[in-house]
């Protein structure tokens, strides 16, 4: 479907107002039990979740719409307490902490490592660890935690930028994880402790220099922590 025929509908998914693709019928449109949203029109940021995540928003004109692709989202009151989400070309705080994560793993499940570079204005700080034997997705939220773990102010504005769709479905958009609860559950408490922080989820292996140097950083800890033969 072209993005001039593609039109979205304003429903909820968790405490977000949110943009759903319709098909034909004006309804969402279901691809393998999933939907299509965005969170704003303009930008080019889309998740696939479940379809029984979206309902729909109270019966006001202030609250609905419908609009393409193209249009516009109706200005809506900001929340007092949004969720940890921020877009990649949103503005940053000047003295915000910038963190880049990335995790690699040789087997999935196998010998595993992280990679992390944390900035803030001019200092720069790089962390590489190996985990020992672990899955990918395990690896993305070490290297995450590792990250957070870094940092002793928690008062000053943090944005975190991963490439791992799975680490920022889990710790942002209310995926239910069926594993890792525990690793999940540790870096929430972590997250729950920052006055200001957001995470930004990039594409991976698209050039951006900082993600580029965390997955070497990740890559690099598996090498040296594999005893040789």
């Amino acid at each position: 479907m072209s993005d001039q025929e593609q039109n979205f509908i304003r429903m909820r998914f968790n405490k977000n107002k949110v943009w759903v693709a319709t098909g034909p019928d004006g309804k969402p449109d279901v691809q393998n039990g999933k939907v299509l949203i965005k969170y704003q029109l303009n930008q080019d940021h889309e998740y696939w979740i479940h379809e029984k995540s979206i309902t729909p928003l109270p019966d006001d004109k202030t609250e609905s719409g419908v609009a393409s692709v193209k249009g516009t989202a109706p200005k809506v009151p900001k929340k007092k307490t949004p969720p940890p989400v921020e877009t990649d070309d949103e503005p940053v705080p000047d003295n915000a902490v910038l963190i880049y994560t990335d995790g690699a793993s040789s087997g999935n499940p196998g010998p595993s490592g992280i990679g992390v570079m944390l900035r803030f204005g001019d200092r720069e700080k790089e962390i590489s660890k190996f985990i020992g034997e672990a899955t990918n997705n395990i690896a993305e939220l070490e290297a995450i935690r590792e990250g957070l773990l870094a940092l002793r102010k928690k008062n000053i504005p943090v944005r975190v930028y991963t490439d791992s769709s799975y680490a920022f479905g889990v710790l942002t958009l209310g995926w239910k994880a069926q594993k890792n609860r525990a690793l999940i559950s540790d870096i929430k408490k972590l997250i729950s402790k920052f006055k200001d922080i957001k995470f930004i989820k990039v594409k991976g292996h698209a050039g951006i220099p900082e993600n580029e140097r965390a997955d070497k950083l990740a890559t690099a800890a598996i090498s040296y922590g594999i005893p040789p033969i």
